[in-house]
């Protein structure tokens, strides 16, 4: 059967080195925003399940040691419980040099703010990416476009008329490309505000789980913890 003269494997036969540098790069945008969508989106996923721990398991272990591991690797979570367990270790060792120039409690703020911060650099790595795609995708379709409503003139000063059949092909392929465009940009606009609604809530939940911790270092509870059986545990510091 023979191919449409107006379909996409038409457009790239019959396209000049401008309209097919355009339709790459468009692929590649594409391509380029649902690998972070696809990623960063997996990525919240897993760090929800170790917020879900954070929030219950840690708390009912019977120290430290074992709450930090209910929540696993390689996430926020940990990584913040073990800056504070670290700098409470650092702390005491060199009780001598710090303790007249920094509070305990200010030297648990700054560990645990340093954590949060570099998983929010974390957290938004990519996203602009997604910005800019979403950005720019539509008017580097708007320009092929342009440049097919160009060949579509070109081709009427050519031959002196206006009939469908000279300025079809040009003109589909100016469609085409406005299509092609809005396809690369809309997904990246909407896996952009997805995965920052995303990020917000696993830093609300990170900044809970800090606030929480940093209280257990200092007083030796967790903020708001009672000290009846089964919520104990975790915390109390002093089973560490």
């Amino acid at each position: 059967m023979q191919a449409s003269p107006y379909g996409m494997e038409s457009l790239w036969l019959q396209g000049d080195s401008v309209t097919k540098g355009v339709a790459v790069l468009l692929l590649v945008m594409s391509i380029a925003s649902w690998y972070v969508i696809l990623t960063k989106a997996l990525q919240i996923l897993r760090y929800r399940r170790a917020s879900s721990a954070a929030g219950h398991r840690f708390w009912d272990t019977g120290n430290l040691q074992e709450g930090v591991a209910t929540l696993g690797n390689n996430n926020p979570f940990s990584d913040l419980a073990r800056a504070g367990m670290e700098a409470m270790r650092h702390h005491s060792a060199h009780k001598g040099h710090l303790h007249d120039q920094l509070s305990f409690s200010d030297w648990i703020t700054l560990s645990l703010r340093q954590a949060i911060d570099e998983c929010t650099a974390e957290l938004q790595s990519g996203m602009a990416v997604l910005a800019s795609v979403g950005s720019t995708a539509p008017f580097v379709g708007l320009f092929g476009t342009v440049w097919g409503i160009y060949h579509a003139l070109v081709a009427i000063g050519t031959t002196g008329q206006a009939s469908i059949d000279k300025v079809a092909g040009p003109v589909g392929e100016a469609l085409i490309m406005t299509a092609l465009g809005l396809a690369v940009a809309i997904p990246a606009t909407f896996g952009y505000n997805a995965l920052v609604r995303g990020n917000k809530s696993i830093l609300a939940r990170l900044n809970k789980f800090g606030f929480d911790l940093h209280a257990l270092f200092v007083t030796g509870a967790r903020s708001g913890g009672d000290d009846s059986p089964g919520r104990s545990g975790a915390a109390q510091i002093g089973s560490a």
